[in-house]
């Protein structure tokens, strides 16, 4: 993608003309979401945006009468487009004005797949909120241009191009709130998975596969989470495309960080190159590259700025236990023992990691038998001990954590911060357990290793400064999944079941079944869908193990060869980044080659007959969610397939009428749906577990995010729960992204949505019902218009999106239905514009 400097307004004229004459079906694409008539402050912001423009054309009347002659074929041309433009919008106004297919059609129905009146979340309300966030940043666009655009500081480009990426992704969500209406049509009633990986599933692949997504990775980046956590967001995105760019090309992690921080420039001024970048990395890079950015947090610069910032405890030391059996009573008889034996699958017998944190010295977790079990770790010593410690007696409850990272990246090094405020708040000592992880240890491996911890901590508690009274699974994404699957492995052997589940945005179904917060996976910059499909498909074990082996050096040589590649990197790197200063006309540096993984080696047998090896291997999958008795009446927003044309011969039917087609990517990625039975194992995937192997479960307490594209997993998991009379709370945290707790101590929003998991492993200790989380501030939710066809009440964490009101003044606030969005805090000024 060239980053070459154009004139003002060219790009805008582009998204109507193609090759000096109009683009109709590209107005078609744009008119669908610019009706005056559904919105007319819109309409209004995309007239007063192309008026401003100084280009020669039918925008600016200054012209010439010679230019007039020259230009009067552009003139004509671009008069046409805007007359078609309008007439497609009386055409398709009434989609987000209100009718039957519009998002009013959503609001009617939409309650019906809430988990319950005082919970209103689920897919369906959250890509309509997010349609409207985007329809406000556009209204909030246009009307900051007409306030400024006569300012001499005022930047013509930056806004057009600010302008331009909002209205394609607008194009973009219209096309997933098509498919979602897709869904309603073809889901059985209530439930929010299209339960079968072909027809629709395999639809939405194959569209985001070829559909566009740079405009969310560029200028629009995270435009649906609140304010304070996109600055985090485009960091994250800005090294991850500097890492991409230098992935492959060094052997060494000194290399690649060198290189990555002096090439990170033109990415910080460039988002259109950002974006096209972002989305070329995460459609054709392996799951490898995945693993090694997101543990770019474990290493020793990272790790350290962290700990500097995080809460100072007395004991943080790391474990390693050696994978000797051991007889553990049974719940039912505690004189019947059975033997639990070490973890073996795929990788033999090892060695389990954990590591023990506790903010107060306690009895035991100084002793020599536990000093025995501790692994250095290469820095200084993890158990603090000074001449003065008290060491305070057992404490009567005990967490055990399973971190998150997709099942293939991360350690319990990286979610310290939170684990060590959590560990003051409660008084209480945490064991977090460093599972092996996918490719190279694939299912069920991981929940082998956490499930031998939590019997090994049921038996050895005099060494963790716990009495053995209480415990707690506190796990967030992948370690949501494993807290579950742990719990029904100890029923299933019949050991003592945990006081408590605490599961943060938990995964609870691994297949490829589609569904409307799964469509969120196209924007969502921590979680797009072809990365979380290599994730899962590592899990079960479709994805190579290890990468191409690179020939060992000795440590001399190494150290020479990094410092060369610094010296290097660092005359190539500012040279660069100086050279796209300057030359701003010249095309960007050629991509490299993208990096198309290997062929998936086949399912190993081994895979096979381990997550078939248990006794409920013969049951039956259950289907999610059984229809209910009353049936709900979805016709007027449910749209069918479309129909194929007459004497069409595509390989695949098209999936939108003509004239509702999204912008497509020009770099396609080839995503295949790997089928794998593991995948489908209730041990791997909980919500397909048959209702006996769920009725043991322990009271399970979630806590979701609205904007998270795993937020139906946790609806549908807590109805499960419901269903079968098992207790559940279900929470749900808005304007968050996935993964908020390890961006903790970023911004007081994350804080307090850990604070709230906090509140929960609390009530699990007490035995209390979890209090109402309190609302952010700067999120307080309005009781104005609340829909009184779903039956809501007032004080709600999380409320329904009403209708977007016209009231929106200079400076003053949006209702948006779900939130007060202060539109004008977030860009009021220009030098704090979205993507800037």
């Amino acid at each position: 993608m060239a980053s070459s400097k154009k004139a003002p307004g060219t790009d805008l004229i582009k998204v109507f003309m193609a090759d000096g004459h109009p683009n109709i079906k590209r107005v078609q694409w744009v008119s669908g979401l610019l009706s005056p008539r559904c919105c007319p402050a819109l309409s209004n912001s995309l007239s007063l945006c192309v008026s401003f423009y100084p280009c020669r054309c039918c925008f600016c009347r200054e012209d010439t009468d010679k230019d007039k002659a020259l230009n009067s074929h552009t003139v004509m041309d671009t008069k046409a487009v805007f007359a078609a433009l309008y007439s497609v919008c009386e055409e398709n106004a009434t989609f987000f004005s209100g009718g039957a297919k519009g998002t009013q059609g959503f609001a009617a129905v939409y309650h019906h797949f809430d988990f319950d009146p005082h919970i209103p979340a689920n897919g369906y309300r959250s890509l309509v909120k997010v349609v409207r966030c985007c329809l406000l940043h556009i209204i909030h666009k246009g009307r900051y241009i007409t306030v400024n655009r006569r300012s001499i500081f005022f930047r013509v480009a930056h806004n057009a191009g600010e302008m331009e990426a909002y209205c394609n992704a607008l194009c973009q969500l219209r096309a997933l709130l098509y498919l979602a209406q897709r869904m309603l049509h073809d889901n059985s009633h209530g439930n929010l998975f299209f339960q079968d990986e072909s027809g629709l599933s395999e639809s939405f692949v194959r569209e985001y596969a070829s559909m566009h997504k740079g405009c969310f990775y560029g200028r629009c980046l995270g435009f649906q989470f609140t304010p304070s956590i996109r600055p985090c967001l485009q960091t994250i995105a800005i090294g991850l495309v500097a890492f991409g760019e230098n992935y492959r090309r060094h052997q060494s992690g000194i290399g690649v960080a060198a290189s990555s921080f002096f090439t990170s420039g033109k990415y910080a001024i460039d988002p259109e190159l950002r974006g096209a970048e972002f989305e070329r990395i995460t459609q054709n890079l392996d799951v490898h590259f995945w693993k090694a950015f997101w543990n770019i947090t474990e290493t020793e610069v990272l790790s350290s700025l962290a700990s500097m910032t995080s809460t100072t405890v007395k004991v943080n030391r790391a474990l390693s236990v050696p994978p000797t059996p051991f007889d553990l009573p049974l719940a039912a008889n505690h004189k019947t023992s059975v033997t639990i034996a070490p973890p073996s699958a795929h990788i033999g017998s090892a060695p389990v990691q954990m590591r023990l944190i506790s903010y107060d010295l306690r009895e035991g977790q100084d002793s020599e038998a536990l000093l025995s079990l501790s692994r250095s770790e290469g820095g200084a010593l993890s158990l603090s001990l000074g001449l003065k410690t008290k060491r305070l007696p057992s404490s009567s409850c005990l967490l055990i954590h399973f971190h998150g990272g997709g099942f293939v990246a991360q350690t319990s090094k990286s979610h310290e911060p939170y684990l060590k405020s959590w560990s003051q708040d409660l008084s209480v000592p945490i064991l977090s357990v460093d599972y092996s992880l996918a490719p190279e240890a694939p299912f069920p491996r991981a929940l082998e290793e956490c499930f031998y911890a939590y019997c090994w901590a049921l038996r050895n508690h005099h060494l963790l400064g716990w009495t053995g009274e209480k415990v707690c699974l506190v796990g967030d994404s992948a370690g949501g999944n494993l807290c579950v699957t742990v719990s029904m492995r100890a029923a299933a052997f019949g050991v003592r079941m945990p006081d408590g589940i605490v599961a943060a945005y938990p995964a609870t179904l691994l297949t490829a079944y589609a569904s409307p917060s799964r469509l969120l996976t196209l924007m969502d910059p921590l979680l797009p869908l072809s990365v979380l499909s290599r994730c899962l498909s590592a899990y079960a074990g479709n994805e190579p193990q290890a990468e191409k082996q690179v020939e060992k050096a000795s440590t001399l040589s190494i150290v020479r060869r990094d410092t060369a590649l610094l010296l290097r990197d660092f005359r190539q790197g500012a040279s660069n980044w100086i050279h796209s200063l300057l030359d701003s006309n010249k095309a960007c540096a050629e991509s490299t080659a993208a990096a198309e993984p290997a062929a998936s080696d086949p399912v190993r047998k081994s895979i096979s007959e381990a997550a078939f090896s248990s006794p409920h291997a013969d049951l039956q999958f259950p289907r999610i969610l059984q229809t209910p008795p009353t049936a709900i009446d979805l016709s007027s927003v449910a749209i069918p397939p479309p129909a194929g044309e007459e004497g069409s011969e595509l390989e695949h039917p098209r999936e939108f009428p003509l004239g509702f087609e999204p912008l497509r990517s020009e770099q396609l990625a080839e995503m295949r749906l790997h089928s794998s039975p593991v995948v489908k194992d209730p041990f791997c995937s909980p919500l397909l577990a048959p209702d006996n192997m769920l009725k043991g479960l322990p009271p399970v307490h979630i806590v979701a995010c609205a904007l998270d594209p795993m937020l139906d997993d946790s609806v549908m998991f807590a109805k499960r729960l419901r269903n079968i009379q098992q207790h559940v709370t279900l929470c749900v945290v808005d304007d968050l992204p996935h993964g908020f707790l390890s961006l903790s101590q970023l911004s007081r929003e994350t804080r307090e949505a850990a604070t709230v998991c906090a509140e929960r492993i609390r009530a699990v200790f007490t035995q209390d019902t979890p209090p109402e989380p309190r609302k952010h501030r700067k999120l307080e939710r309005t009781d104005r218009g609340v829909s009184t066809s779903s039956g809501e009440p007032d004080a709600l964490f999380v409320n329904p999106i009403n209708e977007v009101e016209e009231g929106v003044g200079r400076g003053g606030k949006i209702v948006d239905g779900e939130d007060l969005v202060a539109v004008a805090a977030q860009n009021n000024t220009e030098a704090g514009g979205i993507g800037a």
